[in-house]
């Protein structure tokens, strides 16, 4: 293990053995010193070829530490980050959740919450309006968040976001049919397949 003022190079090969007597085998990617964590990259456990696991290894719990290969060359640089696209995603998760607030705030029955999310996934611009779901600006969808409920001027925005509202409830009757008798279901299938 790491002595005081020793370190595992980014890049060697190590083999531990484990407090449950498991070897381990792989390429550092990453070690502290002050937890004692040290991060290795091991073949897939999947079997696939362009796979990797990272296992984190707490060395307090780890014996026989082994440096089969010590790296000699400076490893890769880190891969730059698009701090632009970073904070746009952040900013955009933010928003979501403060809609989500929102609508928990403003007393939003949890079908028009559900309703809401199956529609953000298909129409990003979508928003409340008190507790009014509007889509595209051009539908607006009232409680109790039905098809009926969808107001706005007849075209393809309407008829599409329509679609939408129906087969939200057809899948949410669908799951309450399974799971409210998944014996008789179960059983329904049996005597088909007979």
């Amino acid at each position: 293990m790491a002595g005081p003022g020793e370190y595992f190079a980014i890049g060697a090969y190590v083999s531990c053995r484990t407090c449950q007597e498991t070897r381990l085998q792989g390429e550092v990617v990453a070690f502290d010193y002050p937890s004692k964590m040290l991060a290795l990259k091991c073949p897939s456990s999947s079997g696939k070829a362009n796979h990797a696991d990272i296992l984190l290894l707490n060395l307090d719990y780890v014996s026989d530490v082994e440096v089969i290969n010590e790296r000699t060359q400076t490893p890769p640089p880190l891969a730059s980050l698009n701090i632009t696209k970073l904070a746009s995603r952040a900013r955009l998760e933010k928003e979501e959740k403060l809609s989500q607030a929102y609508a928990i705030s403003a007393g939003v029955s949890l079908d028009g919450q559900q309703l809401f999310q199956t529609i953000h996934k298909t129409i990003k611009d979508c928003k409340w309006q008190e507790k009014n779901i509007v889509v595209m600006d051009e539908v607006v969808i009232s409680p109790p968040y039905q098809v009926e409920n969808c107001k706005g001027k007849e075209g393809r925005a309407l008829t599409h976001v329509c679609k939408i509202v129906e087969k939200h409830f057809r899948d949410v009757e669908n799951q309450k049919g399974v799971q409210r008798n998944p014996v008789a279901q179960s059983q329904k299938e049996t005597s088909t397949s007979s």
